[in-house]
Formats: structure tokens, C-alpha cells, sequence
């Protein structure tokens, strides 16, 4: 298919390219966050350090409620 792809029009090689780019980053490359990612990351580290997190008893005890 390679080899192929030599004889496509510039704009459908393009594609390829991007497309192909976009499955090694997807499998291979580091993860981007977004500023919506990041922003979320930074409040849960925050909650994390206030210890607002919920103890392991409490999550067991929701997931049991919703299994029923």
C-alpha cells in the first residue's frame, strides 16, 4: 500500500500523512492535555493535597448501592 500511495493525488497523500500522524501519536506519542484537561488535573491535585478525596470504604459503599 505504501508504494501505492506514491501514485495519489497530493491532497489524498496529505491525508494519508495526517492520518497516519494521528495513529502514532494516538498509540505511540505522549498525550497533549487541552487547557480544560489540565485545568481539571490541577483542581483534583489541589483536593488531593486538602484531602478532599473520598476514602476507599465510601467509593466501595457507592459502587455496592448502584451494583444492587
Amino acid at each position: 500500500m505504501l508504494e501505492r500511495v506514491a501514485t495519489w493525488p497530493e491532497e489524498a497523500q496529505e491525508e494519508f500523512v495526517r492520518s497516519v500522524a494521528t495513529i502514532e501519536n494516538k498509540h505511540l506519542g505522549a498525550y497533549r492535555l487541552n487547557d480544560a484537561e489540565r485545568e481539571a488535573v490541577r483542581r483534583g491535585l489541589i483536593e488531593m493535597r486538602e484531602g478532599k478525596l473520598a476514602s476507599d470504604s465510601a467509593v466501595a459503599a457507592v459502587f455496592n448501592r448502584y451494583r444492587a
